[in-house]
């Protein structure tokens, strides 16, 4: 009989370095499997439903199918676009995911949003903002799911900062955090997505390139970054 594997108890003893290098040139797969195997318990994805994000849930719930299903973390910032709460419901229902959602303490809606923090906060104070829809909420839900690491789906040519990105990191609560997309491409992504009928939101094909709230997201214009 096989024993389970031990989960991954100390994140920051990891030789990090080693294990970016071993895993720097593998498939997004590979670099599940691992996490899969390590950390049997406390795994999480961290979801925006955007495409890549829909990529890692397709390679967790369909390829790799690990006997405790991943939880996947959903922010519902209030301030989605309707297009991207269908994909959630869509998603949920095809793949049956293990979905946690979390959003802002007390408030259920943008009117009560408004009422309570001021009309187009995002105008006024975007920090404040995103500290109130994103960052505590997520911060919330990977303490309360006994978060040992966390999957995101950021890949390096998304932007400027995140060139230097490893795969493999510890975050400022010396979780491990992984971006099993890091050097993957657009290009790579989409290619996966059609290969494999991948779900994705519509707003994609209306030149849409990153997907966040309704009120901070435009279409990509000539020149911008993802």
């Amino acid at each position: 009989m096989t024993r389970p594997a031990r989960p991954l108890l100390q994140p920051a003893s990891l030789d990090l370095k080693k294990l970016n290098q071993k895993f720097e040139k593998l498939h997004p797969k590979d670099i599940l499997a691992w996490c899969v195997t390590n950390v049997p318990e406390g795994l999480v994805q961290a979801s925006a439903f955007s495409v890549d994000d829909m990529l890692i849930t397709d390679l967790l719930y369909r390829e790799l199918q690990p006997e405790h299903p991943v939880p996947v973390l959903f922010l519902d910032t209030l301030h989605h676009f309707p297009q991207t709460i269908e994909l959630v419901a869509h998603a949920r229902e095809l793949y049956h995911l293990n979905l946690k959602v979390y959003k802002i303490k007390g408030v259920n809606s943008r009117k009560a949003f408004a009422t309570k923090y001021g009309e187009a906060l995002w105008d006024k104070d975007v920090t404040k903002f995103h500290h109130l829809t994103k960052v505590e909420p997520l911060q919330r839900g990977l303490r309360e799911l006994g978060t040992i690491a966390w999957i995101t789906g950021r890949r390096r040519e998304q932007a400027e900062t995140r060139t230097e990105m490893p795969i493999f990191e510890v975050d400022a609560e010396q979780r491990l955090q992984v971006n099993p997309l890091a050097n993957w491409t657009r290009k790579e992504t989409w290619a996966y997505v059609f290969e494999h009928d991948v779900i994705y939101n519509p707003l994609y094909d209306q030149g849409y390139s990153s997907i966040g709230d309704e009120p901070l997201t435009t279409p990509i214009q000539p020149g911008e970054t993802e």
